[in-house]
């Protein structure tokens, strides 16, 4: 817990999770102001003057510097000039997360990754929900945290948060009693000075604060995280559970002849046929892993993890069946934001198919795709301002390129690009912001595309 009262605390970004910490803050007595280098939504405004809740929009003034403390929204990049300021004034900047967690007593469960973060925390939700388990599900999923705090969520209530690595580049105390950390790709790297080692060292950050009485969950088979765990763990740190489809694993889960394996505290157990887990694919199997150890590290019984692996339906924008239209399959996998997570799409999908991808580029390599694309894909319809980028790496390496003003463009090509058995993908390895506001949004227009052909 954190004295805030009659302390000056300005608020960078009027996001979501800017707008929450704010009000969680004011609610708390403090002298909160918010400054957005841009424009503010309606509602964001309409909130904060109910609330009295002095702010700025379009540029950040004298009075924004002028503060205690700081939080700072995820889509703050760490370099902006008036961040850079007050860290060099020795203020803190903290992340809303950081901020609302000193308000939460409950256990913190959280995940992070490169991919599979928003399936395998709400997994988790799903697991705790067939418990009956009192939580809430926030992060860099749905709600800010602080939107939970503030609506006076009580202080012992178990959170799952899904975690970001924008999140994590500015905690202080921020300690899960359970962290997942799925696996670690290139992705954000325009705001890690194009270094992945900055990159893999922000994501690291998630059981830095751990404690022995913890428990970190890893995905045993990444190389990156093989490769550099010994340097980020301390002698003091928490315990270690993995996960492997490749070998079996001293503490954790495994796959022995086609059956999930339990081994925790020196006593193995099977879990379940590995055919009977809903979502399918080998991402979905590590992701029903992670989510079955972060059950079983808050003990929660295996009649339960064996329910929800059996009847998880999945979340919208991940590989989620939008429409079969003359034998043609059109799959919305928008969450896929980089190049990685596409590979992973892809490989789920064993037809030929068109793909479309694109948006704002974040130094893409599409290297990891050729093989995927030369085998699955006879076409690709590009969007966005990646678009030269795409054509560049990937004209040669598939039959047909595209190139597409808008969504609904792009899939009106793909229709007659696909054939019947075939599917239409729409999974960008990019982020959003040049065309849509969120990932979500870009979702949400494909389908109706698709639905209004």
């Amino acid at each position: 817990m954190i004295e805030v009262s009659n302390k000056s605390i300005t608020v960078i970004g009027a996001a979501r999770s800017g707008i929450g910490a704010a009000l969680m803050l004011a609610d708390r007595k403090a002298d909160v102001f918010v400054t957005e280098y841009g424009e503010m939504a309606i509602g964001a405004r309409e909130r904060l003057e109910s609330a009295r809740i002095p702010y700025e929009e379009n540029g950040h003034t004298d009075r924004a510097t002028q503060a205690e403390m700081v939080v700072i929204s995820p889509g703050v990049p760490s370099d902006a000039p008036i961040v850079v300021d007050f860290l060099s004034r020795g203020i803190p900047v903290w992340s809303e997360l950081e901020w609302a967690c000193r308000f939460m007593d409950g256990r913190i469960t959280a995940v992070t990754g490169s991919n599979g973060k928003t399936t395998t925390t709400t997994w988790i939700d799903d697991i705790w929900k067939r418990a009956g388990r009192t939580h809430v599900t926030a992060g860099n999923i749905g709600t800010a945290l602080s939107e939970h705090v503030l609506n006076g969520v009580p202080s012992w209530t178990d959170a799952i948060l899904e975690v970001s690595s924008f999140q994590l580049d500015h905690i202080d105390t921020f300690r899960p009693n359970v962290a997942l950390l799925l696996n670690i790709t290139p992705d954000h790297l325009n705001r890690y000075q194009y270094k992945f080692e900055n990159y893999i060292a922000s994501k690291f950050r998630m059981f830095e604060n751990q404690q022995p009485d913890d428990i970190l969950i890893y995905w045993a088979d990444d190389p990156v995280i093989r490769a550099h765990i010994s340097e980020f763990m301390k002698p003091e740190g928490p315990r270690v559970w993995t996960f492997s489809s490749e070998t079996a694993v001293a503490q954790g889960a495994w796959v022995r002849d086609g059956m999930l394996m339990l081994t925790l505290n020196g006593k193995t157990e099977s879990l379940m046929s590995i055919d009977e887990i809903s979502l399918k694919g080998r991402h979905n199997l590590h992701n029903s892993m992670a989510a079955a150890l972060a059950a079983r590290a808050n003990e929660i019984s295996n009649d339960v993890i064996r329910e929800s692996l059996r009847q998880f339906e999945g979340v919208e924008h991940r590989l989620e069946l939008v429409r079969v239209l003359d034998g043609v399959r059109y799959v919305n996998d928008s969450k896929a934001t980089n190049v990685n997570a596409v590979w992973y799409a892809l490989d789920s999908i064993q037809t030929p198919m068109v793909l479309i991808m694109g948006g704002r580029d974040k130094g893409n390599d599409y290297k990891e795709l050729f093989g995927q694309i030369r085998d699955k894909v006879h076409t690709i319809v590009a969007i966005g301002e990646g678009r030269d980028a795409i054509k560049e790496q990937l004209g040669g390496v598939v039959i047909n390129l595209i190139e597409a003003e808008s969504m609904l463009d792009a899939v009106r090509h793909a229709r007659k690009s696909a054939r019947r058995g075939e599917v239409v993908l729409l999974s960008p390895a990019c982020a959003s912001f040049d065309m849509f506001e969120n990932y979500e949004h870009r979702g949400r227009e494909f389908k109706k595309a698709v639905h209004n052909l």
